[in-house]
């Protein structure tokens, strides 16, 4: 019995020990905040508003919107200003009006007249404007002097404090001077999503220009709404204190403003544009209101990632920091939440520990482990859904999930070889072919997903579908197997990582998850090599009397995030972003093209010396406003004689079609088809010229094709 308490006694301590540790742990990583922690957070901080569901808004607040109805009935936007003066008269009965629109190019002398007319005779406006990132043109002075009314001019530098530490954005669009000279207010609508993530979680309220304070949209509109002023306190580490007469705001020190969102966009009380401007709306329903004007048609492109809707209009950003404030209903992330974040650190990862020394069973411990964290996420959404306080979700976890790991580490002391546990436990989540190599090197591979330099393959058999309508299911499957497997052979020969097949597509990652050096050579020899097999395998298949196969393959190689990506119960290692979906829509263009491989100047530039390649195009694909040089992977170096004529001529009536020569061009890519009739390339070119010849393009024209589909 006394040996039995000792163990008891010791193995207490002991876990009591683990709790301390993971405490102590959860709170270092608490105070250093790491910023793909911070990310995690929020996300998880995210779904606190979807489980809360939508809240009532302010009455006071209303959205008048430029939507599908509107623009069915007055027609696409932008409206002529006369249109816009009849909304601005019909709106008179409000109490403020917030038009998140900017006037900044003159219309017609009567046009602008009439809308700065509207805006004189009901003077309830308030204009909204931009800020730029960078001065691109020196602004009208007489548009920017108006601004004076809306500056911010009660403004208290504590002591020790010499100046202003916000971003001053030097570039400005405001609305020209007849429009805006009668109006009541200004506001700016510079809306900033987190830069991590994308996401919008929090409004910037106070702005900074040429060494002045400007409001917001919103505040601007409170200001007016609330007949005060605006008074701004700023100590040496930025913003210390924002209020409109006795009405304290909660900003950071940056003058951004936590959103406490009500719902998915439409949640606010919406009164279509048209209605108002024709005059189906009564009066009664605007009457001292507070009313946002601005754009909820998805065609116009005013829209916002937040916590709640991937499409939410901007224009219920401002509406939503407006009702907050009347509603007195903002978040609180004040230094009381930061103590009760660290008491939840350190509380339940020592409790968790201590409920650990009672239990021997690995399934009793797993319960109470999840018990722990069911009844943190349960206090926390209750204080954020009862009484907004936006207790940390994330860090509280972390310590509950050391403790609960350290504890069961002991006590499973008897373990088996690292290997076999690493295999054992790589095995549940990535593919069993990278097992080997992950136990050579496990940091090769970072869980949850990093950033890197990859290049990306995607291949496609052309006219599959119609083959497949020819074909048994049996015939079809032996033929489709026959083609994959020397493919992925490949794949594996040079190193690459074959992620996924998609039907008859293949999608291959070089350079993750274990390095790869010169990733894109490999990723072209692949490429080359997949075409090479495939005349083999055509002539096979000619001789069993199956149709011949093409394919297309697109290359790209950049920045991409790969990493372990899925649900829960199911998820693989791949790879996501720009780079990949480019590579994606490349493998398609070559339809267009009669090519058969395509790949980006990125890399291009990297593989020039071993391979032959020839400019294609400057191509804007859809989804992407820059454009990118794309070129044929035709040889390697020094490659056929044949293929070198070609390339050499084709990039001397590139060259002339380019330079808006297109008689000239014409003529090239004519004489390369006589000696290559199957060029596709020549071919799309000799007919683009043969186009401009009849009608030429515009004087701007920057040779650039715009890709209609992905």
């Amino acid at each position: 019995m006394k040996e039995r308490a000792g163990f008891v006694a010791n193995k207490f301590w002991v876990f009591l020990f683990w709790g301390i540790l993971a405490s102590s742990l959860s709170l270092i990583i608490y105070m250093a905040k790491p910023s793909f922690i911070e990310g995690v957070d929020r996300t998880a901080g995210d779904a606190r508003f979807k489980a809360r569901g939508e809240a009532a808004t302010a009455d006071e607040v209303i959205i008048v919107a430029i939507d599908e109805k509107s623009v069915n009935e007055l027609g696409r936007w932008p409206w002529p200003r006369t249109t816009m003066a009849r909304l601005i008269n019909n709106l008179a009965p409000a109490k403020v009006v917030g038009l998140d629109i900017v006037f900044s190019e003159p219309e017609t002398l009567e046009r602008d007249n009439a809308l700065g007319n509207a805006v004189k005779k009901a003077g309830n406006v308030v204009l909204g404007y931009f800020l730029r990132e960078e001065a691109t043109s020196e602004p009208d002075k007489k548009a920017v002097n108006q601004l004076d009314r809306s500056k911010i001019k009660i403004v208290k530098m504590l002591e020790n404090t010499s100046f202003i530490p916000i971003a001053d954005l030097p570039g400005i669009e405001t609305n020209i001077p007849v429009i805006g000279k009668d109006a009541s207010g200004f506001g700016l609508f510079n809306i900033f999503p987190d830069e991590n993530d994308g996401v919008l979680r929090r409004s910037q309220l106070i702005f900074l220009y040429k060494g002045d304070m400007y409001p917001s949209l919103a505040l601007e509109a409170l200001r007016k709404y609330l007949e005060g002023d605006v008074v701004l306190q700023i100590a040496s580490y930025g913003i210390d204190g924002l209020s409109i007469n006795d009405r304290e705001l909660p900003v950071d020190e940056g003058g951004r403003f936590q959103l406490n969102f009500y719902g998915k966009g439409g949640t606010f009380k919406t009164y279509s544009a048209t209605d108002v401007i024709n005059g189906r709306l009564s009066k009664e329903a605007i009457k001292g209101k507070i009313v946002f004007v601005g754009a909820t048609e998805k065609g116009i492109y005013d829209l916002r990632v937040t916590p709640l809707d991937p499409i939410y209009p901007g224009v219920e950003v401002h509406a939503t920091v407006a009702a907050n404030v009347l509603q007195k209903r903002f978040l609180i992330h004040d230094n009381r939440v930061i103590a009760l974040d660290i008491f939840f650190i350190i509380l339940l990862p020592i409790g968790l520990s201590l409920a650990l020394t009672r239990i021997h069973r690995t399934f009793l411990s797993l319960i109470v482990f999840l018990a722990f964290l069911l009844f943190h996420t349960a206090v926390n959404f209750y204080l954020f859904s009862s009484y907004n306080i936006v207790a940390s979700a994330i860090y509280p976890f972390i310590g509950i999930s050391l403790s609960y790991l350290l504890a069961e580490a002991y006590r499973n002391i008897i373990v088996e070889s690292k290997g076999r546990f690493l295999k054992k436990a790589f095995g549940s989540y990535v593919s069993p072919e990278l097992v080997s190599e992950i136990l050579k090197n496990p940091d090769s591979l970072k869980l949850g997903g990093e950033k890197r330099v990859i290049t990306i393959l995607f291949s496609d058999i052309r006219g599959f579908t119609s083959l497949s309508e020819k074909l048994a299911p049996e015939e079809l499957v032996s033929i489709l197997n026959e083609y994959l497997t020397p493919m992925t052979r490949i794949v594996l020969e040079e190193g690459g990582y074959l992620n996924k097949y998609i039907g008859d597509a293949i999608m291959v990652i070089c350079n993750a998850p274990v390095e790869l050096s010169d990733h894109s050579k490999k990723g072209c020899i692949i490429a080359l090599r997949w075409v090479k097999e495939l005349e083999k395998l055509n002539e096979k298949w000619k001789k069993e009397g199956h149709q011949p196969l093409g394919i297309g393959v697109g290359i790209n190689t950049g920045d991409a995030v790969a990493g372990n990506m899925g649900g829960d119960l199911r998820f693989e290692y791949t790879a996501i972003g720009d780079t990949v979906n480019l590579a994606s829509r490349l493998e398609g263009m070559n339809k267009l093209y009669g090519t058969v491989i395509i790949a980006t100047e990125s890399t291009q530039k990297l593989t020039q010396n071993d391979f032959l390649f020839r400019e294609l195009d400057l191509v804007r694909v859809k989804g992407k406003e820059n454009p990118v040089a794309i070129y044929e992977l035709m040889d390697l170096l020094p490659g056929d004689a044949l293929k070198k004529e070609l390339a050499n001529s084709f990039s001397e009536a590139l060259s002339l079609y380019k330079g808006r020569m297109f008689e000239e061009a014409k003529s090239g890519f004519d004489a390369i088809l006589d000696k290559f009739p199957k060029d596709g390339p020549s071919a799309l070119y000799a007919q683009r010229c043969a186009d401009y010849l009849k009608l030429l393009p515009p004087s701007d024209w920057d040779g650039v094709y715009v890709a209609k589909t992905k």
